[in-house]
């Protein structure tokens, strides 16, 4: 039963980055299964995606050191227009943290943008959480 437990935890840790995984699936299964407690696994998918969200807010903080890299992702033109979208919508965008494709840059650019650690994890939480639950809803309903 750990096992699934730190499974489910790697895969929400590992998708919340920039790594194409999908926790989704991991938790969907473990609930259909039926051997695990659904708030435990609430909890470790979102605790899991919160601290990977994390560690894009602690890369983000940090990648103004090597904006004039070669290797570097991001043209300064595009570094300046997530600015520009983050300052206009400001931290209330974290809540769209959940969301595939755009939710792990946001969270990057929260680190860039020096948002507070404290409403950061607040925010990112809430979102993270309620995605989880509505699934995992939606997955009992089913089953």
């Amino acid at each position: 039963m750990l096992v699934g437990y730190l499974g489910l935890f790697l895969a929400a840790f590992g998708a919340a980055t920039l790594l194409p995984l999908q926790s989704e699936a991991v938790l969907v299964g473990l609930l259909v299964s039926g051997h695990y407690s659904l708030w435990l696994l609430l909890g470790v998918a979102t605790f899991g995606n919160v601290l990977g969200s994390g560690v894009n807010w602690l890369l983000g903080r940090g990648v103004e050191h090597f904006r004039q890299r070669r290797w570097f992702p991001l043209s300064d033109q595009q570094l300046d227009k997530a600015r520009r979208h983050y300052q206009r919508w400001g931290h209330w965008t974290l809540l769209l943290s959940w969301l595939p494709i755009i939710g792990d840059p946001l969270t990057l650019v929260a680190g860039v943008m020096r948002e507070p650690l404290w409403r950061f994890l607040l925010l990112v939480t809430v979102a993270k959480g309620v995605r989880y639950g509505v699934l995992a809803a939606l997955t009992m309903q089913w089953v």
